[in-house]
């Protein structure tokens, strides 16, 4: 599985027969003009840093049958668009219980869905608060909302055999750089390997 981070909680997935692209929001960086294939796109929930709202349009044109799945409230919004989409499990996309955490009264609440992604990857939106992990877990380690060290020991429970960092365009390079190292410790120490993405760098994980 080869995984290009795009920016905050934004990753494009790549297998060698299907592609998805994981929470295009407004702080990712996405090149519509340099994706290649583009089956899925998933989107966790609706708040902006997940779903830009000016960026999905591009993609469908690119990708008429691309397909999009997200929660009712962001289908809806699509939809409003003129854009389809689902809020239905499908081939290869199975959801598990993965609440926003709390952002009142800073933000509204919105639903949200966990995705296990062809049983290998798991992306749990804005949640510290879910019960279980394929081998990579897309984990957010900074947020308004939630602490690094819950999400260290989340991954301490959960045991995944890789860690990807997402959710942390909160951090500026020197800290990123200084805290991917403390995980990298952290998790190795206890058999996770960690990895030091860099936006825009693909790695290829064996799973």
């Amino acid at each position: 599985m080869k995984i290009t981070k795009l920016g905050h909680s934004c990753l494009l997935v790549e297998m060698p027969d299907r592609t998805a692209l994981f929470d295009p929001g407004v702080m990712s960086n996405v090149d519509v003009d340099s994706l290649e294939f583009l089956d899925d796109i998933i989107i966790t929930h609706e708040h902006a840093d997940h779903i830009n709202m000016e960026l999905i349009p591009k993609l469908v044109e690119k990708f008429p049958d691309v397909r999009i799945t997200s929660t009712p409230g962001a289908v809806s919004q699509l939809k409003g668009a003129g854009i389809a989409a689902s809020s239905e499990e499908s081939d290869g996309i199975v959801f598990f219980n993965a609440p926003h955490e709390d952002v009142e009264p800073l933000f509204p609440k919105p639903d949200e869905i966990g995705v296990h992604y062809l049983d290998m990857l798991t992306h749990p939106g804005d949640s510290h608060s879910f019960e279980e992990s394929k081998d990579i877990l897309a984990l957010p380690v900074t947020a308004p909302w939630g602490a690094t060290t819950k999400a260290v020991h989340l991954a301490l429970e959960h045991k995944p055999k890789y860690v990807i960092p997402i959710h942390d365009w909160h951090w500026r390079d020197e800290a990123r750089e200084m805290m991917y190292g403390g995980l990298e410790q952290a998790l190795g120490a206890e058999g996770i390997t960690f990895i030091k993405i860099k936006d825009g760098e693909p790695v290829n994980l064996d799973v």
